[in-house]
């Protein structure tokens, strides 16, 4: 088996980890790394054995693959580079700045006939993979992910950097498109927002409320899905599900309830593992390009709302 030559554009803090993950798995080869502080790339390929890159055309002929660990704002310029040089590409979420560099990713590499997966690393959550096999048409689903207040994230709003998440889940369970959605928010510390709450409107009749914060005390990972005849709640922090089933006679309900401890597992090793799977077999990949751009969408839609209600505020304090 040929080893599948990589890359990793971006060395930061996550985009370290993706070089170990590479590095441990079979029939991949790590050649080198790109970043535009050089200093930290030369200080992650001395410290891997491998190759800093000085620029993306230096790379672009050295590897099959690469994951993109940029800044947002920089995803749609790598990435458009690579896969127009035939690369199959991981990019971090949220896929690109704009809905409509997402599009145009997601047309190139249907063009070139090469993977481009995004990095919903929540995908490969053992929770959300259990939740999924008990899913039956939800009418319902609350999600709340609250953080403690840190710097690094905060080059995009709350919604891209924490509530995505959420809305690549919640899309992926509901089958059935957005409708309508309602958005509220505050700024907080950033200066950007930092608190979002968004109701979703599914075509179906689905309802699912999401709640990000990056200035909680105490990080909240959480969420409950209705459906007929049970309910499902997840707790992320604590790796548990639990699961509440009516029974009983008509007329005389009852509820029963069974909870899962849920193992632990490397997510950002299950999510490289298979995009490296679906490259090698040539398979659609768990997240898609397309995946990542709906997702976008809909964040970008209840980033727009708040940013309107605040400018209205400010408009309305002024006058």
């Amino acid at each position: 088996m040929t080893d599948l030559r990589a890359a990793v554009i971006g060395v930061g803090y996550l985009g370290n980890f993706h070089v170990q993950k590479y590095l441990s798995l079979p029939g991949t080869r790590v050649v080198g790394v790109l970043d535009t502080d050089l200093p930290r790339a030369k200080e992650i390929a001395e410290k891997y054995g491998i190759r800093a890159f000085p620029g993306l055309e230096a790379l672009l002929d050295e590897v099959d693959l690469v994951s993109i660990v940029t800044p947002p704002a920089h995803h749609y310029d790598a990435a458009q580079r690579c896969l127009m040089r035939g690369l199959h590409v991981l990019v971090e979420k949220p896929v690109t700045a704009t809905v409509d560099e997402a599009e145009a990713l997601v047309a190139l590499a249907r063009e070139q006939g090469v993977v481009f997966q995004v990095g919903h690393l929540e995908r490969f959550n053992p929770a959300v993979i259990a939740v999924r096999r008990r899913l039956s048409n939800p009418h319902r689903i609350e999600a709340r992910r609250l953080s403690r207040f840190q710097k690094r994230g905060t080059e995009v709003d709350v919604v891209l950097d924490l509530m995505i998440h959420d809305i690549d889940i919640v899309l992926s369970m509901v089958d059935s498109p957005v409708d309508s959605l309602h958005a509220t928010g505050s700024v907080v510390v950033s200066g950007d927002i930092d608190v979002a709450h968004a109701t979703l409107h599914f075509a179906n009749g689905c309802v699912a409320e999401l709640t990000a914060s990056r200035v909680n005390r105490e990080p909240v990972r959480a969420m409950e899905i209705f459906q007929p005849g049970a309910c499902i709640s997840v707790d992320y922090l604590n790796h548990t599900l639990l699961v509440s089933n009516a029974s009983g006679q008509p007329g005389v309900p009852e509820m029963s309830f069974e909870e899962e401890s849920l193992n632990r597992t490397d997510v950002l090793m299950d999510e490289i593992r298979s995009f490296v799977s679906a490259v090698r077999h040539g398979e659609a990949p768990t997240v898609s390009g397309e995946d990542g751009k709906r997702a976008l969408e809909v964040a970008v839609a209840i980033s727009q709302q708040i940013r309107r209600q605040q400018r209205d505020l400010k408009v309305s304090a002024g006058a």
